[in-house]
């Protein structure tokens, strides 16, 4: 069992369920400009959150599987030994397991939409929009022409973990009957936790740019190198936390709104970190400082919104 809880990784999954919370949390928020009927539903954010893990236990294993596959995780590779590469886990088990989260995840968001919109047109656009995440999950660096190989990480990441993330879940929780303003103020939040959590995904490439390089993994950081790999990871990091400011001076709700910048000092000192960095490997720390910065940062800016 120890092989299997190593496999799902689970300490990606508070970055994971980030944005469904800030989601939540925005809806209840925003239930005062919806005054007809209760803006916020506690089975969504449930279902929801379980829905979240479900796809992110399902991106481990597909990443486990597919970088063995292709030759990434060999003897030169940064960072914990993957369960397949090990061989704690063999190939057709890693499979196995991967289609059940992926049926896990499938009747999870089924349900989760469902409950959230009935059987409505919106309920089989979120239903494609359900499949595409699934799909992102497997295929980041599964299969034959994985996403990931192509530097196309970041986008995933910043769409589902950002915009798809915090717009998505909000959207559940109020149905869609929400002024227009308030849709716009929704895109600082999303891009705010997206850009954080597209910065998780640089740390991590920053890490591993020789053993991608030679393995043919042609990440962002890979194709722009070390340098500017830097300075793109500290406007994800500085832009992120910009986004939430901007939002609580839109917002003017006093003090409880700038929660958030409890986490600034801890930001600050990793980008530091980043930047003093003189080998790869010394960055396998920062993954963890940043992901669950983003979390803390998470709980802090929901806290605030509800609180006000």
């Amino acid at each position: 069992m120890k092989h299997w809880l190593h496999a799902f990784r689970l300490r990606t999954l508070p970055l994971a369920v980030s944005s469904i919370i800030v989601g939540s949390a925005l809806a209840w928020y925003g239930r005062k400009a919806v005054m007809q009927y209760d803006a916020f539903s506690r089975p969504v954010l449930w279902l929801a959150l379980l829905t979240a893990v479900l796809l992110q236990i399902l991106s481990n294993l597909a990443n486990d599987l597919g970088d063995h596959q292709h030759g990434t995780d060999n003897q030169d590779r940064v960072g914990p030994q993957r369960a397949v590469q090990s061989g704690a886990i063999t190939p057709a088990q890693m499979k196995r397991a991967m289609i059940i989260c992926g049926l896990l995840a499938f009747t999870s968001g089924c349900t989760l939409i469902t409950v959230a919109l009935g059987l409505t047109l919106q309920t089989l656009l979120f239903l494609l929009l359900g499949l595409a995440a699934i799909g992102a999950a497997v295929k980041y660096t599964f299969g034959s022409n994985p996403y990931g190989y192509a530097g196309l990480g970041d986008i995933s990441v910043f769409l589902f973990f950002g915009i798809v993330g915090v717009c998505g879940t909000f959207y559940l929780h109020t149905r869609g009957f929400v002024p227009l303003d308030l849709w716009w103020a929704l895109l600082l939040p999303s891009v705010a936790f997206g850009s954080l959590s597209a910065g998780v995904l640089n740390v991590n490439n920053m890490r591993d740019i020789r053993n991608d390089a030679a393995s043919g993994k042609r990440t962002l950081v890979v194709r722009m190198g070390s340098a500017n790999a830097r300075i793109y990871h500290t406007v994800l990091v500085l832009g992120g936390v910009a986004c939430l400011v901007a939002f609580a001076l839109m917002g003017d709700q006093g003090w409880v709104s700038w929660l958030f910048l409890l986490t600034a000092p801890v930001f600050l000192m990793h980008l530091k970190r980043v930047w003093s960095a003189v080998e790869p490997r010394s960055l396998d720390p920062q993954l963890k400082v940043l992901a669950m910065s983003t979390f803390l940062t998470a709980l802090l800016f929901s806290l605030g919104l509800i609180l006000a």
